[in-house]
């Protein structure tokens, strides 16, 4: 049997959309009219999925919270001995995102013919990353998957909750910056005119900084439409090159090459790969498959091409600390780690180690990074009031010096 997403009208004009199982199109259909519905599209859950891959700008996406909350359930259902084929069913009428639905009755089609649950994971590539697949095979292999399920979870949800973390510390710088630009818009499109036309009938010369801001002034009065369009435009053009291999890695290379920035993404990635690399050494993943495997979570050109690197030389019988500190993107922390690891045999310990100790920085970095964000966006705009202020008061205090004279 396989699974089927419908979309059916009731009796009543109202759509019906959900997934069904059955043998093909045409009994789906007829179960369908047996609820008393009038079908109207009938598609198999992986030609739906594939056509929804192919839409990469508007495909509906999983939520990181949603994946790890399945994963969890999925582990639980297993370690509490239900076949995998039972877990997947129950699996699917708890989950209540549609895509999950759609996702998780495609698995248990799978599953009914006779794949794998890695094999499975793998036809939805949009969903399950590599070692997400990699990790559930080794589980599978090993007979713990139920174990492998518990800990993809876990990083799943840390990875989901770094990700809220910085969400909820940009809330205050962002809405800290609009209300400011707010401010400067209407002060120099309604409140600069007004002064600057009492200014004129004076026939007094104005001071530089005053003649600037009404230059600034008047070109957002009158190309403010052309101006917002213009950077709207470079947004999206920038957005396009960067989708350029070439453009990308000079981009990944100058933001490494940024104080603060540069360190706070090696620390990341440090973070991010010791805990993947941990988690499938620890599932029986080799260590150059899981070299291989952990890339595809490092969204840093330079960084990626310096551990293909490594890993082609752990490949021809290198060390992989020898390798990681010829790139100079790692810790020293973190290659003295992997190297006491492989002298000692003990290296998913000290990746494990290594995992907890960069995340640990990692959360300090985030932290004192947005804690200063917040005072240097208040400086800057509370500067640009500043100038816009003393522009307008400088004719005043020439004027009172005038009569005073």
């Amino acid at each position: 049997m396989a699974a089927f997403e419908y979309l059916a009208l009731d009796t009543g004009g109202k759509s019906h959309k959900g997934i069904l199982t059955g043998d093909s199109p045409r009994q789906v259909r007829f179960l369908l009219r047996e609820q008393g519905l009038s079908p109207v599209d009938v598609n198999p859950v992986e030609k739906t999925e594939s056509r929804s891959s192919r839409k990469t700008l508007f495909r509906r996406s999983v939520p990181v919270a949603s994946l790890a909350l399945m994963t969890r359930q999925l582990a639980t259902l297993i370690r509490a001995g239900m076949p995998l084929e039972e877990s997947l069913r129950v699996l699917g009428a708890q989950v209540k995102l549609p895509r999950l639905q759609s996702v998780v009755a495609g698995l248990r089609s799978h599953i009914m013919e006779g794949s794998s649950l890695s094999v499975a994971l793998s036809e939805y590539r949009t969903v399950f990353p590599q070692y997400y697949c990699a990790m559930v095979e080794a589980g599978e292999a090993s007979g713990q998957l139920d174990d492998i399920l518990e800990r993809l979870a876990e990083y799943t949800e840390q990875q989901n909750y770094l990700r809220q973390k910085i969400a909820v510390a940009m809330i205050y710088p962002v809405i800290l910056t609009a209300v400011a630009l707010t401010v400067v818009i209407a002060l120099l499109t309604y409140v600069v005119p007004e002064v600057v036309r009492v200014f004129n009938q004076t026939g007094q010369e104005l001071p530089l900084l005053t003649q600037w801001l009404i230059v600034t002034s008047d070109l957002v009065r009158s190309k403010g439409l052309i101006i917002f369009s213009l950077i709207i435009v470079a947004f999206v053009t920038s957005s396009w090159l960067l989708k350029k291999e070439h453009i990308r890695y000079r981009y990944d290379m100058l933001k490494l090459s940024l104080p603060l920035v540069g360190d706070l993404i090696r620390a990341i990635i440090s973070a991010r790969l010791s805990r993947v690399l941990s988690i499938l050494t620890e599932s029986g993943v080799t260590l150059v498959d899981a070299l291989g495997i952990s890339l595809q979570t490092i969204k840093s050109l330079p960084v990626r091409e310096a551990m293909s690197n490594a890993a082609e030389s752990l490949r021809e019988g290198g060390r992989l600390h020898a390798a990681m500190n010829k790139t100079g993107h790692f810790s020293p922390m973190l290659v003295h780690m992997i190297s006491v690891g492989e002298e000692s045999g003990e290296l998913e310990k000290m990746l494990d180690k290594a995992a907890s100790h960069h995340e640990r920085e990692m959360n300090t970095m985030i932290i004192a990074a947005t804690s200063l964000l917040e005072p240097a966006l208040i400086i800057i705009m509370g500067g640009v009031v500043l100038l816009i202020v003393l522009a307008i008061l400088l004719p005043i205090f020439e004027m009172n010096q005038l009569v005073g004279l």
